[in-house]
């Protein structure tokens, strides 16, 4: 059994502002990603499991922002461009970091790592698309070691 995402009615309020990556979303045929992906399955035990094309999407965000699975786990929860890009409203619950561990561990089983990835990567080239690669300004807040902080 797999979760339903978007299923819940409640996208971040659109207030006209689109990020790029909501661009990016339109130009890339899903299609035949989410073909490939129907052989893949990665639920803990006796949990459903999350839909492989939003994890996969959520992989692709990871990589081009240079996050860890904690980290994108964050940031997945935190950031409206994120959640529309993967497909999550407002309301639903996102993956946890093990969720992200298990589907790439199922995308290299079922020999779909490299496959799906360079299909992306030739979409975005016939429509002469580059994607640039980032990082996210990480805010941490740091206990300070010197006495004489307030």
């Amino acid at each position: 059994m797999r979760c339903h995402v978007g299923a819940l009615a409640g996208f971040a309020v659109d207030r006209g502002q689109h990020s790029s990556l909501d661009a990016l979303a339109r130009l890339i045929d899903w299609v035949p990603i989410d073909q490939a992906l129907c052989v893949v399955s990665c639920s803990a035990k006796g949990e459903p499991a999350w839909p492989p094309e939003a994890l996969f999407k959520a992989m692709l965000l990871s990589i081009w922002y240079d996050l860890s699975d904690v980290k994108f786990a964050e940031s997945l929860d935190d950031r409206g461009s994120f959640r529309r890009f993967c497909g999550f409203s407002v309301q639903e619950p996102t993956p946890e970091r093990t969720a992200f561990v298990r589907f790439r561990k199922a995308l290299v089983a079922h020999g779909l790592d490299k496959t799906l990835f360079d299909e992306i990567t030739r979409q975005l080239k016939a429509k002469a698309i580059q994607v640039k690669t980032g990082t996210l300004v990480d805010a941490t807040i740091i206990a300070s070691a010197s006495e004489d902080d307030e």
